[in-house]
């Protein structure tokens, strides 16, 4: 159904032609859902407009950047706001330590500007080549280096929000916007609520989390940008950021360290950790069987896992006498072997064997699909190998490969299930190993979401992993800030009769999709070109198709 568009002073795009909808209906996780319509702001101004706008036409709003989002947070079936042309970066404050950003700017680009005045933004997610600064804050990303520096929610000064009814507001730590309606509603009706059941509720093991409201944080902070980093778009659409920025390390070294078990790896984890490691990744058997096809590797064939570990310090002495204190310590604890990266060319040939699976995975037979449905689970540290194992043990009681890797410092492990959608039975094993790896993360006091947030995937599922008391307390603060449901809706807090998951980008029994937007969303996801505007993208296929 055809929709009057924004009117007005709109500067941006908007568009409800199919092939426009349907480059925006998928994004870096395996749903598709072809939105209603899609708009293109060209400042936050024309946000304001498109929330005024779609309060009044009773529409439903997305919001999303580059759409490298995972679990379905940045797709649905009301209009996509694209913020992907809000890119400015401000030249970053060295003395202050921070940048203004919008909430299109990509991470390594904002990382680029700081280290031009002598600093950085540590958080680091693998997708920083593409991923949005606005995504970020979304789902309070994390990446290797959380270990040492925490995810994106402790780095973010301000945040410059478009509330549900059209206000707008700059959120600075220490300040609240008590004029904006959402926001008096939230500190009049929910607040009380939030910060007694802080009282009462146990301080959790968990390293990282990005599931459910930070209700906790901002209980402990009293903070609303706490509360609003990590709200993937479900409370206000973030237009503008400030973030806080550190110092770049004097020196760095890394270390890989090969485990014949799992359990040992789990040891070296906490060895990494205590040391003060920047970043302690984990490599499982499971992805070393599928590096191995691109060439040898520098472990023996017997090795169960390997720990990809960063240390920082002053400069190259220092880092250097930590790097040969902790490669001893880890061969006193079980390692097997423990390579040393003491400068700049001998790091980089260890961390490639972090990124050594993904070219692999890409050349797989067509009809075996790398499926990231179960991608993102965070248990307490004591249980990484539990969860590890209860992961295989899923994967093979239904008959699925996959690949298990993730950042063994939190405890946070990433998976791609193979799935060969020639089998029959192929979205029933995708069922069963969701449901076999829920429960193992409810069992083991752990969460689905680690540093992707819930999205729509996830949501449904936060019954079997949340008390019902924070589920309630969710709900509240999403109706005190969205009462009428337009934003994200289905995000965060399920809507009735939600299912985790439903269109499959996958399945070769889908509709065809217009060709030239087929080829769009191809080269989006094989040269993982997030980045790039998909209208623009549209355009050049159209005319070269």
């Amino acid at each position: 159904m055809s929709v009057s568009p924004p009117g007005g002073q709109y500067r941006g795009v908007f568009r409800e032609d199919l092939a426009a909808r349907t480059v925006y209906a998928e994004a870096a996780g395996i749903g598709r859902t072809v939105p209603r319509a899609v708009a293109v702001p060209a400042s936050a101004r024309d946000v304001e407009m498109l929330v005024q706008w779609a309060a009044a036409e009773r529409l439903t709003l997305v919001p999303r950047a580059s759409g490298s989002s995972m679990p379905g947070g940045a797709i649905g079936s009301g209009v996509i706001i694209d913020l992907s042309r809000l890119d400015g970066i401000v030249a970053p404050d060295r003395d202050a330590r921070c940048v203004r950003v919008g909430p299109g700017a990509i991470r390594n680009r904002v990382d680029a500007a700081a280290r031009v005045v002598g600093l950085r933004f540590p958080v680091d997610p693998s997708s920083g080549a593409f991923c949005s600064v606005g995504g970020m804050v979304a789902t309070n990303a994390a990446g290797a280096r959380t270990l040492r520096y925490g995810a994106t929610r402790a780095w973010v000064n301000a945040v410059d929000c478009v509330f549900s009814d059209g206000s707008r507001a700059l959120v600075r730590r220490g300040t609240r916007p008590t004029a904006v309606p959402p926001v008096q509603r939230f500190l009049a009706d929910v607040e009380p609520a939030v910060r007694a059941a802080a009282v009462r509720r146990t301080p959790s093991p968990l390293r990282k989390n990005s599931s459910g409201y930070a209700l906790a944080e901002y209980a402990a902070s009293v903070e609303l940008v706490d509360l609003l980093v990590g709200s993937e778009g479900t409370l206000a659409i973030v237009v503008g950021v400030e973030l806080a920025l550190t110092e770049l390390p004097g020196a760095t070294a890394s270390l890989l360290a090969a485990y014949g078990s799992l359990d040992d790896a789990v040891v070296g984890a906490e060895v990494a950790r205590d040391a003060g490691a920047s970043a302690c990744e984990l490599l499982e058997r499971t992805f070393l069987d599928v590096a191995a096809r691109g060439g040898a590797l520098p472990v023996g064939s017997d090795t169960q896992a390997v720990l990809l570990v960063e240390l920082e310090g002053r400069d190259t002495t220092d880092v250097t006498e930590a790097a040969r204190g902790l490669g001893a310590t880890f061969q006193a604890r079980g390692a097997t072997r423990v390579v040393l990266g003491l400068d700049a060319s001998e790091e980089e040939r260890l961390w490639e064997l972090r990124h050594a699976a993904s070219p692999i995975l890409a050349r797989l037979d067509p009809s075996l699909k790398s499926m990231q449905f179960i991608e993102d689970g965070v248990v307490p540290p004591d249980r990484l190998g539990d969860y590890v194992r209860g992961v295989r043990a899923a994967l093979d009681a239904n008959g699925v490969q996959g690949v298990i890797f993730g950042h063994a410092g939190d405890a946070h492990v990433h998976v791609n299930p193979l799935i060969d959608v020639r089998r029959p039975d192929w979205r029933t094993c995708v069922g069963a190993v969701l449901a076999d790896v829920v429960d193992l993360t409810a069992r083991l006091g752990g969460s689905l979401a680690g540093e992707h947030g819930d999205g729509s995937l996830r949501a449904p599922l936060l019954e079997r992993t949340t008390p019902h008391a924070d589920l309630e307390l969710a709900r509240r603060v999403k109706q005190a800030f969205d009462p009428d449901g337009m934003l994200n809706p289905g995000v965060k807090v399920a809507l009735p009769g939600q299912e985790p998951i439903t269109d499959i980008k996958y399945d070769p029994l889908l509709p065809p999709l217009p060709p030239a937007a087929a080829r769009v969303l191809a080269r989006v996801e094989r040269d993982r070109a997030y980045a790039d505007f998909r209208l623009a993208m549209l355009e050049q296929e159209s005319r070269s198709g």
